[in-house]
């Protein structure tokens, strides 16, 4: 799982033209944006430790280092978050397993969800617990448990592009994910296979990873385009879940009255269990 931190450097170096950073642009550059020697001089560092640091070799760089590389690369919070974990990757802690389970309490909060599609993803954006509501938005049941997996799903499934009439930019962001686990998790063999699978079977995840793009999934806005009920324009939340640091739980939440929440109304009436019939 190719996750250097020198890959990520070079990917925001070309980001930046010399005239954006008020250094002059002299005729043709063999280089796109800046050059090796134009960060280390912004950055206040010399040219060879920041070669250094390019080349894996600066695991020792201190945190103001990594700051004033940040800030010369205009590097959001993210990003330098996962400069600084590849650049000071974590010691191996022993194999990766398939982290945390989901505790009782966490799926009986889901459970009294019973309004909002909720589910949890955890590490590789595996697709770990969900209510009633949430898979009868997503369909999680409907897919093996080893196939339940966001990322999987939005590549290597067909339906995923009529499911996500946004794909683009779900794709892109799955991606995005994955990336910063991978800079969290450069051990990780499960991660690895995935990313190593969705890249031979994917030439769309194949070009979106060679960009080197991170994001943090927090919340935002998801099209959706339900077989039975047509198109969900849902605001999702993303909420993390204390004690079990590799999880997070999604909501997926629609205006009072909108078109949205009528047709999840019929979702929910449409999944609810029924009533115990009760002998007089």
């Amino acid at each position: 799982m190719e996750n250097t931190v020198g890959d990520f450097l070079r990917s925001r170096r070309a980001r930046i033209q010399p005239e954006e950073v008020g250094l002059p642009s002299h005729g043709r550059r063999r280089v796109q944006g800046l050059r090796r020697e134009e960060v280390a001089q912004l950055a206040g560092v010399s040219v060879d430790y920041y070669i250094r640091l390019e080349q894996g070799r600066g695991g020792s760089a201190s945190d103001a280092v990594l700051a004033a590389v940040a800030r010369v690369l205009r590097l959001d919070e993210v990003e330098a978050a996962h400069l600084h974990a590849l650049a000071r990757p974590p010691r191996p802690a022993g194999p990766v397993r398939g982290g945390r389970p989901v505790r009782e309490g966490t799926r009986l909060l889901l459970d009294l969800m019973a309004g909002v599609p909720a589910f949890v993803l955890g590490r590789r954006m595996d697709v770990l617990a969900w209510n009633a509501l949430g898979d009868a938005v997503q369909g999680f049941s409907a897919s093996p448990p080893e196939q339940r997996n966001a990322a999987r799903y939005a590549f290597l499934d067909p339906a995923a592009r009529a499911f996500y009439p946004q794909w683009d930019a779900v794709a892109a962001e799955t991606v995005a994910v994955l990336r910063l686990d991978a800079g969290r998790y450069p051990d990780d063999a499960r991660l690895a296979a995935l990313v190593g699978e969705l890249s031979v079977r994917s030439e769309e995840f194949r070009r979106l990873w060679a960009d080197h793009q991170v994001k943090q999934k927090t919340h935002g806005v998801k099209l959706i385009h339900h077989p039975l009920v047509g198109e969900l324009d849902f605001g999702y939340e993303t909420l993390a879940v204390n004690g079990s640091p590799d999880q997070v739980l999604v909501t997926y939440t629609a205006r009072p009255g909108s078109p949205t929440a009528q047709k999840l109304a019929m979702l929910a009436s449409w999944t609810a269990p029924e009533a115990p019939v009760v002998a007089e």
